[in-house]
């Protein structure tokens, strides 16, 4: 039975890349994509290659799990039937900038105006992982308390090694993108919601940014629902993943939420917290990340499941932990989207490779939860 934590309903935004299924290349047909699915559960983006897809809200994260292959398998089938392909990546290695659009719409096409090739050069995908926080004095207050535990989770979800066809040497290049916006990055402390209000509208009034959907920290409180949003992970191509990342987040804003109750004027320090993101850019599961306690380097297995286990308290309390110990054991195992797709390249050194294995891994969605996990009778 889920307790407390249970209680914390968790909903995910998938972004999602379109690709033309004869070149490999990024397509701009999102329009006629739109027009051929269910209305409520998709929107368009900023580029015309990127299609976003909602759960709904759910307190099991099986029943998130299968909420989400459900509408990729919509998505898919979709595409298909007009030549194309759906990835869940932060990028596909193969894309010609020059033919990508931004979608018709007057806020993308401001935006198109002020930013330049900051926007032109947006060809990227996120998982956004949303909890449920009611009080929005509190939700301000937990995105900021949660900054430093989210580089591991950045780094579980790391897959966009390659850009404009040349592999970056990051496993997480579209961090290094999003980070020139001037919102992003970690969020600093404010005494309340009305005081983070302010400091929106004091953004817009200086012209830096045109509305609150704009603020692009690492995570949030929510600017259109009652929740803490999660922004700074890739899209996965595993749903997997995104069960493992939503559970140890939730679980992470539970923890947070009594840390701030007892002690609201505790204060995260970010210079750190800016280091320890880089560092998951850089290297993803297969190098060191610094230990959010101790602030030194170790190994990335060892980080993230010291993760894990202080999570469990919270995790437990949700029903969580079976699962969630079992996703991350299996996602340790298999290691990040980024060394799978170097792998894939470093075969026959073709990129159509790295671009088929994405497509092959967003399609194979069918949730039965990992192969060694029995959920509880």
């Amino acid at each position: 039975m889920a307790g407390q934590t249970g209680s914390f309903t968790v909903g995910v935004e998938e972004e999602f890349h379109i690709v033309d299924l004869r070149t490999r290349h990024l397509s701009t047909r999102s329009g006629p994509l739109l027009d051929a699915l269910p209305k409520g559960r998709f929107s368009e983006e900023l580029q015309r290659s990127t299609i976003e897809a909602n759960s709904a809200p759910f307190a099991r994260l099986e029943d998130l799990a299968a909420d989400l292959c459900e509408l990729r398998g919509q998505l898919v089938q979709a595409a298909r039937e007009l030549g194309l392909g759906i990835v869940a990546a932060g990028t596909v290695p193969l894309a010609d900038k020059s033919r990508m659009k931004v979608s018709d719409d007057p806020r993308y096409e401001r935006m198109l105006d002020d930013y330049q090739l900051l926007t032109r050069e947006q060809l990227i995908c996120g998982t956004q992982v949303h909890v449920e926080i009611q009080d929005k004095d509190l939700a301000t207050a937990v995105a900021h308390s949660v900054t430093p535990w989210l580089p591991p989770l950045l780094a579980l979800s790391c897959s966009s090694p390659f850009w404009f066809g040349e592999d970056t040497g990051y496993a997480s290049y579209r961090t290094l993108v999003w980070q020139r916006w001037p919102t992003s990055g970690p969020m600093a402390k404010f005494d309340s919601a009305a005081d983070y209000e302010r400091m929106i509208q004091d953004l817009i009034q200086a012209g830096t940014i045109t509305d609150p959907g704009m603020i692009y920290f690492d995570v949030r409180p929510s600017a259109h629902v009652p929740t803490v949003e999660l922004r700074i992970c890739d899209s996965c191509p595993r749903v997997d993943d995104i069960a493992l990342i939503a559970g140890l987040f939730r679980a992470l804003v539970v923890r947070e939420l009594a840390a701030v109750r007892r002690d609201p004027y505790r204060e995260m320090q970010l210079e750190p917290v800016r280091a320890a993101t880089w560092q998951a850019t850089r290297s993803g599961l297969e190098g060191d990340l610094v230990d959010p306690v101790e602030g030194v380097p170790r190994p990335a297995a060892e980080v993230f499941m010291n993760l894990v286990d202080g999570l469990r308290p919270e995790l437990e309390e949700a029903g969580d932990w079976e699962l969630v110990s079992v996703l991350a054991r299996e996602a340790l195992a298999r290691g990040s989207s980024a060394a799978r797709q170097r792998r894939a390249y470093q075969r026959e050194g073709r990129l159509s490779d790295v671009v088929d294995l994405l497509l092959d891994e967003t399609r194979e969605c069918s949730w039965d939860g990992p192969s060694s996990y029995r959920p509880a009778a």
